[in-house]
Protein backbone atom coordinates (compact mmCIF):
# COMPACT_ATOMS: atom_id res chain seq x y z
CA UNK A 1 0.00 0.00 0.00
CA UNK A 2 1.19 3.20 -1.01
CA UNK A 3 0.81 6.67 0.64
CA UNK A 4 1.80 10.26 0.59
CA UNK A 5 3.55 12.04 3.68
CA UNK A 6 2.87 15.51 4.37
CA UNK A 7 2.53 17.78 7.76
CA UNK A 8 2.90 21.27 9.01
CA UNK A 9 0.84 23.51 6.20
CA UNK A 10 0.57 26.00 7.92
CA UNK A 11 -2.28 27.23 6.65
CA UNK A 12 -2.92 31.48 6.84
CA UNK A 13 0.34 31.76 7.59
CA UNK A 14 1.69 35.33 7.00
CA UNK A 15 6.17 35.13 6.39
CA UNK A 16 7.36 37.69 8.58
CA UNK A 17 4.26 40.27 7.22
CA UNK A 18 4.09 38.50 3.88
CA UNK A 19 0.92 36.79 2.74
CA UNK A 20 1.64 33.67 1.60
CA UNK A 21 -2.03 32.25 -0.02
CA UNK A 22 -1.33 32.25 -3.15
CA UNK A 23 1.96 30.15 -2.80
CA UNK A 24 -0.09 27.71 -0.20
CA UNK A 25 -2.69 27.76 -2.97
CA UNK A 26 0.11 26.50 -5.58
CA UNK A 27 2.05 23.94 -3.24
CA UNK A 28 -1.20 21.90 -2.40
CA UNK A 29 -1.54 21.83 -6.38
CA UNK A 30 1.70 20.37 -6.68
CA UNK A 31 1.22 17.86 -3.75
CA UNK A 32 -2.44 17.11 -5.01
CA UNK A 33 -0.77 16.24 -8.74
CA UNK A 34 2.02 14.13 -7.10
CA UNK A 35 -0.70 12.26 -5.32
CA UNK A 36 -2.31 11.30 -8.56
CA UNK A 37 1.02 11.23 -10.52
CA UNK A 38 1.78 8.45 -7.98
CA UNK A 39 -1.18 6.58 -7.78
CA UNK A 40 -1.00 6.91 -3.95
CA UNK A 41 -3.85 4.69 -1.55
CA UNK A 42 -3.73 7.29 1.42
CA UNK A 43 -2.49 11.04 2.08
CA UNK A 44 -1.48 11.07 5.65
CA UNK A 45 -1.45 14.80 6.78
CA UNK A 46 0.79 14.62 10.31
CA UNK A 47 -0.49 18.01 11.86
CA UNK A 48 -0.20 21.62 11.72
CA UNK A 49 -3.18 22.07 9.12
CA UNK A 50 -2.95 25.54 10.22
CA UNK A 51 -1.14 28.24 11.76
CA UNK A 52 -3.21 29.32 13.90
CA UNK A 53 -5.94 27.70 16.27
CA UNK A 54 -8.57 30.19 15.12
CA UNK A 55 -7.71 30.00 11.32
CA UNK A 56 -9.05 32.22 8.75
CA UNK A 57 -12.02 31.48 6.54
CA UNK A 58 -9.47 31.60 3.20
CA UNK A 59 -6.74 29.30 5.07
CA UNK A 60 -10.25 26.69 5.90
CA UNK A 61 -11.18 27.66 1.83
CA UNK A 62 -7.77 26.36 0.97
CA UNK A 63 -7.71 22.94 2.64
CA UNK A 64 -11.44 22.03 2.57
CA UNK A 65 -10.41 22.58 -1.53
CA UNK A 66 -7.28 20.51 -1.23
CA UNK A 67 -9.01 17.35 0.69
CA UNK A 68 -12.23 17.75 -1.71
CA UNK A 69 -9.81 17.38 -4.55
CA UNK A 70 -8.59 14.47 -3.13
CA UNK A 71 -12.22 12.90 -2.48
CA UNK A 72 -12.48 13.43 -6.05
CA UNK A 73 -9.81 11.33 -7.22
CA UNK A 74 -11.08 8.80 -4.34
CA UNK A 75 -7.95 9.19 -2.39
CA UNK A 76 -8.39 8.75 1.36
CA UNK A 77 -7.05 11.12 3.89
CA UNK A 78 -5.88 10.20 7.03
CA UNK A 79 -5.04 13.70 9.44
CA UNK A 80 -4.41 14.74 12.76
CA UNK A 81 -4.19 18.19 14.69
CA UNK A 82 -0.93 19.34 15.66
CA UNK A 83 -0.14 22.00 18.41
CA UNK A 84 -1.21 25.23 16.24
CA UNK A 85 -4.60 23.33 15.23
CA UNK A 86 -7.83 23.56 17.13
CA UNK A 87 -8.70 19.90 17.25
CA UNK A 88 -12.10 20.92 17.51
CA UNK A 89 -12.05 22.85 14.00
CA UNK A 90 -9.98 20.30 12.50
CA UNK A 91 -12.58 17.48 13.87
CA UNK A 92 -16.22 19.46 12.78
CA UNK A 93 -17.90 16.87 10.66
CA UNK A 94 -15.70 14.21 10.90
CA UNK A 95 -18.36 11.73 11.11
CA UNK A 96 -19.74 12.82 7.50
CA UNK A 97 -16.50 13.85 5.61
CA UNK A 98 -15.66 9.81 6.90
CA UNK A 99 -18.43 8.81 4.08
CA UNK A 100 -15.89 10.39 1.50
CA UNK A 101 -12.91 8.70 3.06
CA UNK A 102 -11.66 11.57 4.76
CA UNK A 103 -10.74 10.59 7.76
CA UNK A 104 -9.84 13.10 10.65
CA UNK A 105 -8.77 12.93 14.14
CA UNK A 106 -12.35 13.43 16.61
CA UNK A 107 -12.39 14.86 19.93
CA UNK A 108 -9.33 13.32 21.77
CA UNK A 109 -10.56 10.30 24.64
CA UNK A 110 -7.31 9.04 25.51
CA UNK A 111 -6.69 6.00 22.73
CA UNK A 112 -5.59 6.35 19.20
CA UNK A 113 -8.05 6.42 16.55
CA UNK A 114 -7.80 3.75 14.05
CA UNK A 115 -9.42 2.54 10.62
CA UNK A 116 -8.08 -0.71 9.24
CA UNK A 117 -7.51 -1.09 5.24
CA UNK A 118 -6.81 -4.03 2.87
CA UNK A 119 -4.64 -4.60 0.22
CA UNK A 120 -3.00 -7.95 -1.16
CA UNK A 121 -0.82 -8.36 1.60
CA UNK A 122 -3.46 -8.31 4.33
CA UNK A 123 -4.24 -6.28 7.19
CA UNK A 124 -3.28 -2.38 7.70
CA UNK A 125 -3.82 -0.17 10.50
CA UNK A 126 -3.65 3.23 10.48
CA UNK A 127 -3.58 4.89 13.96
CA UNK A 128 -4.27 8.64 14.41
CA UNK A 129 -2.85 10.69 17.29
CA UNK A 130 -3.09 14.31 17.97
CA UNK A 131 -0.78 16.54 19.60
CA UNK A 132 -1.30 16.07 22.87
CA UNK A 133 0.63 17.63 26.37
CA UNK A 134 0.33 15.97 29.55
CA UNK A 135 -2.18 18.11 31.18
CA UNK A 136 -4.14 16.76 28.34
CA UNK A 137 -3.63 12.77 29.29
CA UNK A 138 -3.77 12.76 32.68
CA UNK A 139 -7.36 13.87 32.59
CA UNK A 140 -7.98 10.62 31.22
CA UNK A 141 -5.46 8.15 33.75
CA UNK A 142 -5.74 10.51 36.88
CA UNK A 143 -3.69 7.20 38.78
CA UNK A 144 -0.76 7.21 36.28
CA UNK A 145 2.25 9.31 37.28
CA UNK A 146 1.98 11.44 33.78
CA UNK A 147 4.50 14.52 34.34
CA UNK A 148 6.21 15.17 30.78
CA UNK A 149 5.26 14.51 27.03
CA UNK A 150 7.31 11.01 27.19
CA UNK A 151 5.05 9.56 29.78
CA UNK A 152 2.08 10.55 27.84
CA UNK A 153 1.99 9.21 24.81
CA UNK A 154 3.45 6.31 26.21
CA UNK A 155 0.03 6.24 28.39
CA UNK A 156 -1.60 6.61 25.12
CA UNK A 157 -0.43 3.59 23.78
CA UNK A 158 -0.79 1.27 26.42
CA UNK A 159 -4.43 1.91 26.48
CA UNK A 160 -4.91 1.49 22.49
CA UNK A 161 -5.59 -1.64 20.91
CA UNK A 162 -2.08 -2.64 18.80
CA UNK A 163 -1.50 -5.86 17.04
CA UNK A 164 2.42 -6.14 16.19
CA UNK A 165 1.19 -9.40 14.22
CA UNK A 166 0.11 -7.03 11.80
CA UNK A 167 1.39 -3.68 9.62
CA UNK A 168 0.67 -0.63 11.68
CA UNK A 169 0.99 3.10 10.75
CA UNK A 170 0.60 5.68 13.11
CA UNK A 171 0.35 9.38 11.95
CA UNK A 172 1.59 11.48 14.87
CA UNK A 173 2.57 14.79 15.91
CA UNK A 174 5.21 15.20 18.35
CA UNK A 175 9.23 16.22 18.96
CA UNK A 176 11.76 13.31 19.23
CA UNK A 177 14.63 13.08 20.56
CA UNK A 178 17.59 14.23 18.29
CA UNK A 179 15.49 15.83 15.68
CA UNK A 180 17.08 18.81 14.31
CA UNK A 181 14.92 22.04 14.26
CA UNK A 182 15.37 25.01 11.77
CA UNK A 183 14.08 28.62 13.04
CA UNK A 184 10.41 28.12 11.66
CA UNK A 185 9.36 25.85 14.44
CA UNK A 186 6.92 27.73 17.21
CA UNK A 187 8.09 24.95 19.92
CA UNK A 188 8.24 24.99 23.78
CA UNK A 189 12.28 26.02 24.69
CA UNK A 190 14.30 23.06 26.52
CA UNK A 191 14.22 19.56 25.84
CA UNK A 192 11.02 18.36 28.18
CA UNK A 193 9.05 17.45 24.82
CA UNK A 194 11.29 15.06 23.58
CA UNK A 195 9.80 11.42 23.24
CA UNK A 196 12.40 8.79 22.56
CA UNK A 197 11.91 7.05 19.11
CA UNK A 198 11.60 3.67 20.37
CA UNK A 199 8.51 4.30 22.14
CA UNK A 200 7.28 3.58 18.29
CA UNK A 201 8.66 0.52 17.74
CA UNK A 202 5.56 -1.97 17.32
CA UNK A 203 4.70 0.36 14.06
CA UNK A 204 5.58 0.16 10.93
CA UNK A 205 5.95 3.38 9.75
CA UNK A 206 5.93 6.60 11.75
CA UNK A 207 4.61 9.51 9.77
CA UNK A 208 5.74 12.19 11.86
CA UNK A 209 4.91 16.07 11.77
CA UNK A 210 6.26 18.95 13.76
CA UNK A 211 10.15 19.19 12.35
CA UNK A 212 9.86 21.38 8.98
CA UNK A 213 13.19 19.76 7.77
CA UNK A 214 12.19 16.49 6.46
CA UNK A 215 14.35 14.03 8.10
CA UNK A 216 14.70 10.09 9.41
CA UNK A 217 13.78 9.99 13.54
CA UNK A 218 15.55 7.11 14.50
CA UNK A 219 15.08 4.59 11.96
CA UNK A 220 14.24 5.24 8.00
CA UNK A 221 10.61 4.19 8.63
CA UNK A 222 9.99 6.57 11.40
CA UNK A 223 10.20 10.31 9.04
CA UNK A 224 9.57 13.60 9.70
CA UNK A 225 8.46 15.00 5.99
CA UNK A 226 8.93 18.59 6.71
CA UNK A 227 7.00 21.19 5.63
CA UNK A 228 6.29 22.16 1.93
CA UNK A 229 7.67 25.25 1.92
CA UNK A 230 9.77 27.41 4.05
CA UNK A 231 8.74 29.35 6.77
CA UNK A 232 11.61 31.24 7.42
CA UNK A 233 15.01 32.52 6.49
CA UNK A 234 16.67 30.05 8.18
CA UNK A 235 15.26 27.68 5.85
CA UNK A 236 16.67 29.44 2.69
CA UNK A 237 18.44 26.86 0.54
CA UNK A 238 16.48 24.08 1.72
CA UNK A 239 14.78 21.56 -0.41
CA UNK A 240 11.24 20.63 0.19
CA UNK A 241 9.38 17.83 -0.36
CA UNK A 242 6.35 15.10 0.14
CA UNK A 243 7.65 11.82 1.57
CA UNK A 244 6.37 8.40 -0.29
CA UNK A 245 6.09 5.27 1.78
CA UNK A 246 5.72 1.70 0.07
CA UNK A 247 4.35 -0.96 2.64
CA UNK A 248 4.87 -4.25 1.52
CA UNK A 249 4.36 -7.31 3.06
CA UNK A 250 5.27 -6.86 7.14
CA UNK A 251 8.74 -6.20 7.28
CA UNK A 252 8.78 -4.26 3.75
CA UNK A 253 8.73 -1.08 2.91
CA UNK A 254 10.35 1.56 0.98
CA UNK A 255 10.84 5.03 1.44
CA UNK A 256 12.14 8.21 -0.81
CA UNK A 257 11.25 11.83 -0.86
CA UNK A 258 9.67 13.86 -4.08
CA UNK A 259 11.12 17.31 -4.37
CA UNK A 260 8.72 20.25 -4.12
CA UNK A 261 9.06 23.75 -6.51
CA UNK A 262 7.40 26.72 -4.74
CA UNK A 263 6.11 29.25 -6.16
CA UNK A 264 8.22 31.67 -4.45
CA UNK A 265 11.86 30.25 -2.90
CA UNK A 266 13.12 31.88 0.27
CA UNK A 267 16.69 33.36 0.16
CA UNK A 268 19.44 34.76 2.24
CA UNK A 269 21.85 36.82 0.24
CA UNK A 270 25.01 38.34 1.44
CA UNK A 271 27.14 41.36 0.38
CA UNK A 272 28.17 44.62 -0.52
CA UNK A 273 25.34 47.10 -0.63
CA UNK A 274 26.48 48.10 -4.10
CA UNK A 275 26.95 44.81 -5.59
CA UNK A 276 23.50 44.36 -4.19
CA UNK A 277 21.94 46.48 -5.94
CA UNK A 278 23.71 45.14 -9.50
CA UNK A 279 21.55 41.79 -9.14
CA UNK A 280 18.19 41.11 -10.92
CA UNK A 281 14.53 41.71 -9.40
CA UNK A 282 13.09 38.65 -7.71
CA UNK A 283 9.99 38.16 -6.16
CA UNK A 284 11.90 35.53 -3.76
CA UNK A 285 11.58 35.97 -0.45
CA UNK A 286 14.49 37.20 0.04
CA UNK A 287 16.97 37.77 3.53
CA UNK A 288 19.23 40.54 3.17
CA UNK A 289 22.80 41.09 5.03
CA UNK A 290 25.36 44.06 4.25
CA UNK A 291 28.96 43.44 4.65
CA UNK A 292 29.63 47.63 3.84
CA UNK A 293 32.08 48.98 6.80
CA UNK A 294 29.65 52.02 6.42
CA UNK A 295 25.69 51.84 6.07
CA UNK A 296 24.30 54.81 4.12
CA UNK A 297 20.61 55.69 6.28
CA UNK A 298 18.33 54.25 2.97
CA UNK A 299 19.47 51.04 2.45
CA UNK A 300 16.89 48.62 3.40
CA UNK A 301 14.54 51.03 1.04
CA UNK A 302 16.60 51.00 -1.68
CA UNK A 303 17.48 47.39 -2.00
CA UNK A 304 13.99 46.62 -2.11
CA UNK A 305 13.35 47.73 -5.27
CA UNK A 306 15.72 44.67 -6.23
CA UNK A 307 13.98 42.55 -3.09
CA UNK A 308 10.20 43.84 -2.98
CA UNK A 309 9.73 40.95 -0.71
CA UNK A 310 12.26 41.23 2.04
CA UNK A 311 11.70 39.54 4.78
CA UNK A 312 14.86 40.16 7.00
CA UNK A 313 17.55 42.99 6.92
CA UNK A 314 20.75 42.70 8.57
CA UNK A 315 24.55 44.28 9.05
CA UNK A 316 27.52 42.28 9.60
CA UNK A 317 30.98 44.08 9.44
CA UNK A 318 33.96 44.54 11.31
CA UNK A 319 31.91 46.75 14.00
CA UNK A 320 28.57 45.72 14.24
CA UNK A 321 26.34 41.61 13.73
CA UNK A 322 22.66 42.70 13.18
CA UNK A 323 19.47 41.03 12.04
CA UNK A 324 16.35 42.85 12.35
CA UNK A 325 12.97 41.19 10.98
CA UNK A 326 11.39 43.67 8.77
CA UNK A 327 8.28 42.84 10.44
CA UNK A 328 8.77 42.31 13.64
CA UNK A 329 5.12 42.64 15.46
CA UNK A 330 3.76 39.84 12.86
CA UNK A 331 6.83 37.84 13.64
CA UNK A 332 6.01 38.12 17.58
CA UNK A 333 2.36 37.05 16.76
CA UNK A 334 3.41 33.90 15.16
CA UNK A 335 5.39 32.76 18.23
CA UNK A 336 4.36 30.59 20.87
CA UNK A 337 3.58 32.43 24.88
CA UNK A 338 6.49 29.78 25.95
CA UNK A 339 8.98 31.21 23.10
CA UNK A 340 7.87 34.67 23.40
CA UNK A 341 8.60 34.46 27.55
CA UNK A 342 11.68 33.03 26.89
CA UNK A 343 12.84 35.97 24.73
CA UNK A 344 11.71 38.26 27.68
CA UNK A 345 13.61 36.47 30.03
CA UNK A 346 17.09 36.56 28.11
CA UNK A 347 16.64 40.13 28.00
CA UNK A 348 16.21 41.00 31.31
CA UNK A 349 18.92 38.10 32.21
CA UNK A 350 21.22 38.72 29.61
CA UNK A 351 22.06 35.28 27.70
CA UNK A 352 21.34 32.98 30.24
CA UNK A 353 18.23 31.62 29.82
CA UNK A 354 15.50 29.91 32.58
CA UNK A 355 16.58 26.89 34.43
CA UNK A 356 14.51 23.55 34.34
CA UNK A 357 12.82 24.34 37.38
CA UNK A 358 12.10 27.91 35.93
CA UNK A 359 10.94 26.18 32.78
CA UNK A 360 8.86 23.82 34.51
CA UNK A 361 6.61 26.17 36.64
CA UNK A 362 6.48 28.64 33.81
CA UNK A 363 5.06 25.62 31.37
CA UNK A 364 2.67 24.89 34.07
CA UNK A 365 1.23 28.15 34.39
CA UNK A 366 0.59 28.03 30.68
CA UNK A 367 -0.84 25.05 30.11
CA UNK A 368 -3.06 25.91 33.71
CA UNK A 369 -4.29 28.77 31.46
CA UNK A 370 -4.65 27.18 28.11
CA UNK A 371 -6.96 24.20 30.12
CA UNK A 372 -8.80 26.94 32.04
CA UNK A 373 -9.74 28.90 28.95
Amino acid sequence: MRFLHISDLHLGKMLNGYDLSEDQQFILGEIGRIAEEEAVQGVLIAGDVYDKSNPSADAMGLFSGFVSALALKRIPVYCISGNHDSAGRISYFSSLIREKGIYVTEQFEGTLQSYTVRDEFGELTIHLLPFVKPVTVRAFYPDESITNYEEAVAAVLAHSPIDPSKRNVLVCHQLITGSCKSGSEAMSVGGVENIPADLFDDFDYVAMGHIHGAQRAGRETMRYCGSPLAYDVSEAGRQKSVTIVDLLEKGDSDVRQIPLKPLRNVVAVKGKFHDLMQRERTDDFVGVTITDETVIPDARLLLRTVFPNMIAFGVENSVVKTEEIVNRQENMEEKSPMALFDEFFRQRNGENGMTEEQESIMRAIFEKAEAES
